[in-house]
């Protein structure tokens, strides 16, 4: 990929450089003080709480890789997220294995699906794409469904492992760990941003078209940001079946999972690193106040609520708020 072919489109200025430094090292600082604060508080609920906001977090960044980035819709969110849960049950069922390489191995596996789901799929455009994601997921489900090894319908129990030294609780460990994921998907998300592959991906949302024309190689840019997106998707669903400690289907495939992943980049700014983590900390807390107020059963409807009034006021989500009052 030649310096010209992204640096040729009309009117998108190369993207920022640096800063990198600073911000993993405010991120690692955050995220210290987040522990401390969550410690002093003694309750095994907020880390749970905070497990679900970060999961989110994770989630949003990376469909934000390609439906922010790129523009192309990703309805199949649920479906990458389960390939993750189930390789670890898969993982911890056959070998025994701990969280850890459970993660690494999710990532592997949801990368090689967002690979092979973009190389069948990404000639597709708009509408055609969006229901062929939606279709993988389905297919999904129905392997999950009919597979006697992972549970099939009836689900699968994982033994969370009880050496979590040095931290406190089994609450504790799984947030510490959905905190470097998240933490690491917002990196990887805003490198992305401020590089040429995200020039490229801006120009592909921009006009596919016109970008072809100049020498971007879209196709390689896009199968790129699927399988990304998808390794991410994927890491975001490895640690579920330890922090629930039971899986099926119905919780996997969760239709609150497609829902989220869209919402929160869409309210917060999609095609930004910050807004997929501003609506995800947004929608991520009203949906747990909810839970403990009134029930969980209004999550969808918070989520919907929320996200008419966005399109309605601020369709460039928060961050375009915030980007149109400083003009």
């Amino acid at each position: 990929m030649s310096e010209a072919a992204l640096a040729a489109p009309p009117g998108l200025a190369a993207p920022p450089r640096g800063g990198h430094a600073v911000f993993w090292g405010g991120a690692a600082l955050l995220a210290v003080a987040l522990i401390a604060a969550l410690r002093l508080l003694h309750n095994d609920y907020a880390w749970f709480a905070g497990y679900f906001i970060l999961q989110y977090v994770v989630l949003a960044s990376a469909w934000n890789l390609l439906g922010g980035y790129a523009g192309y819709v990703n309805f199949g969110a649920a479906g990458f997220m389960a390939a993750g849960a189930y390789t670890t049950i898969v993982l911890r069922k056959a070998l025994g294995l701990d969280l850890l390489p459970c993660i690494a191995a999710a990532a592997c596996v949801s990368g090689l699906l967002g690979l092979g789901m973009g190389w069948l799929t990404l000639r597709l455009r708009g509408v055609y794409f969006a229901i062929a994601t939606l279709s993988l997921a389905v297919v999904l489900h129905t392997i999950i469904v009919n597979w006697d090894y992972v549970g099939g319908s009836r689900g699968a129990y994982v033994v969370p492992s009880r050496d979590t030294a040095p931290f406190v609780t089994h609450g504790e460990y799984v947030f510490v760990v959905m905190l470097v994921l998240a933490v690491l998907a917002v990196g990887i998300a805003r490198m992305v941003e401020k590089s040429r592959l995200g020039l490229g991906l801006a120009a592909i949302r921009d006009d596919e078209r016109a970008a072809e024309a100049a020498g971007v190689p879209t196709l390689r840019l896009k199968l790129i940001a699927t399988t990304l997106s998808g390794a991410l998707m994927g890491v975001a669903g490895a640690p579920l079946p330890h922090y629930s400690a039971y899986l099926n289907p119905e919780a996997a495939f969760s239709l609150a999972y497609g829902v989220n992943a869209i919402a929160m980049p869409l309210i917060g700014g999609a095609g930004t690193w910050a807004g997929p983590v501003i609506g995800a900390l947004l929608l991520g807390t009203l949906q747990q106040a909810a839970t403990v107020m009134i029930s969980s059963a209004l999550n969808l409807l918070v989520v919907g609520c929320v996200l008419v009034a966005f399109v309605a006021l601020a369709p460039h989500g928060i961050i375009g708020l915030f980007r149109g009052a400083r003009r």
